[in-house]
C-alpha cells in the first residue's frame, strides 16, 4: 500500500462476509478465511472510481454465479455494489486448487526441485487470478497489484470446502 493511500483514507479496513451466501465452513476454512481478510485489511489500496471517500468497508456476498462488492464508508454509508461474473475466474480457481493439491502432495514426497517447480506453477496462476481481477474492476475499483492478490486468495477461499 502507498503512503498517500493510508493518507487518503483509499483502503479497506473491514472485510464482512455474508453468512446467508457463504455459508460458514469447517474449521480450516474458517481459519483460511480468517487469515486471507486479515491480510487484505493489514495491507491495500481500493478506492472504488468516483468516490473521494475511505476507508471502506468490503462486504462480499455470493448470488449464483456472481460475487457482489458492497462497498461502504466506515460508518457504514453506502458507497457503490459491484456485481462481478465469477464465470472468468472458475477455471483459474479450479486449476490453481488442483495445483495446490499437488503441490501439498509434492511435498509429501517429491524433490524441493520438483516442489518448486509446482509452486512456481501455483504462484504463476494466482498472478493470473489477479491480473484477471484488476481487470475485470479496472473501470469500478481501483487496486493495486497486490491488493488483487489478496482479494484472489479470499476468493479462492470463499470457494474452497476444506
Amino acid at each position: 500500500m502507498t503512503p498517500r493511500a493510508a493518507e487518503d483514507g483509499k483502503r479497506i479496513v473491514k472485510v464482512l462476509l455474508d453468512e446467508n451466501s457463504i455459508g460458514a465452513g469447517n474449521r480450516d476454512v474458517e481459519h483460511e478465511r480468517a487469515i486471507a481478510i486479515y491480510d487484505l485489511v493489514e495491507e491495500n489500496s481500493f478506492a472504488p472510481v468516483g468516490h473521494e471517500g475511505g476507508p471502506y468497508w468490503l462486504r462480499l456476498e455470493l448470488k449464483g454465479s456472481r460475487l457482489i462488492f458492497d462497498i461502504r464508508t466506515e460508518d457504514d454509508r453506502p458507497v457503490v455494489a459491484h456485481h462481478l461474473s465469477l464465470t472468468p475466474l472458475r477455471r483459474i480457481v479450479k486449476d490453481y486448487f488442483l495445483v495446490c493439491e499437488s503441490y501439498y502432495q509434492a511435498i509429501r514426497s517429491a524433490t524441493p526441485s520438483q516442489i518448486e517447480a509446482i509452486d512456481m506453477g501455483r504462484r504463476g496462476l494466482h498472478n493470473e487470478g489477479s491480473e484477471l481481477l484488476v481487470e475485470r474492476l479496472k473501470d469500478k475499483i481501483a487496486i493495486d497489484f497486490d491488493t488483487a492478490r489478496r482479494l484472489f486468495t479470499l476468493i479462492t477461499v470463499l470457494h474452497w470446502k476444506g
